[in-house]
C-alpha cells in the first residue's frame, strides 16, 4: 500500500468466540505492522460500527473487517450482504475467518464479495501465521481503495 505504508491499520474484528478473538488479537498485535484493533461480539454491533451509529458514532472507518460467519443476532453472511449493498461501505474489504470448510459457505461468501475466506487452522502456530501473513499482505502489498486511505 504505497500511500498507507507505515500507517496504522484500523481492523474491525467481528468474532463472538472469546478464545478465537483472543488468538486473533494476539496474532494482530506484533510490532512489525502497527494497527488498532476494534472488536465487536455480534453482527448487529459490526454493522453499527461500520455505519458509525449508536455507541460507534466516533468509530474510525476500518481498513479491514475480519468477519466470523457464525455471529449472534445478525450472522456474518447478512453483515457481509448489508455492507456490500451499501454504497458507503462496499469498498471496505471483508475477510471471512471461520471454522467452516463447507463449500457452500465458501461460495456464498465470495458471491457476497468477500475479499478472502480463511478457514481457522486448528494448529496455534498455523493460526498465528495465517493472521500475521494476512496483516503483512494487507499493509505492505495490497492497495486499498483510495477512499479508505482518505477517510
Amino acid at each position: 500500500m504505497a500511500e498507507s505504508k507505515g500507517r496504522e491499520l484500523d481492523v474491525l474484528l467481528a468474532e463472538d468466540n472469546e478464545a478465537d478473538a483472543n488468538l486473533t488479537v494476539a496474532a494482530l498485535l506484533d510490532a512489525t505492522v502497527p494497527n488498532r484493533i476494534h472488536q465487536v461480539w455480534d453482527g448487529e454491533e459490526a454493522l453499527a460500527f461500520v455505519r458509525r451509529t449508536g455507541p460507534y458514532t466516533n468509530a474510525p472507518r476500518p481498513d479491514l473487517v475480519l468477519l466470523d460467519l457464525n455471529l449472534p443476532r445478525i450472522d456474518g453472511f447478512k453483515v457481509l450482504a448489508k455492507m456490500k449493498a451499501d454504497p458507503d461501505l462496499r469498498k471496505i474489504p471483508v475477510v471471512v475467518i471461520t471454522g467452516s470448510e463447507n463449500e457452500k459457505d465458501l461460495d456464498r461468501a465470495y458471491e457476497l464479495q468477500a475479499a478472502a475466506y480463511i478457514v481457522k487452522p486448528s494448529d496455534l502456530d498455523q493460526y498465528f501465521a495465517a493472521i500475521r501473513s494476512l496483516k503483512h499482505l494487507w499493509n505492505h502489498v495490497l492497495f486499498p481503495p483510495k477512499t479508505l486511505i482518505e477517510n
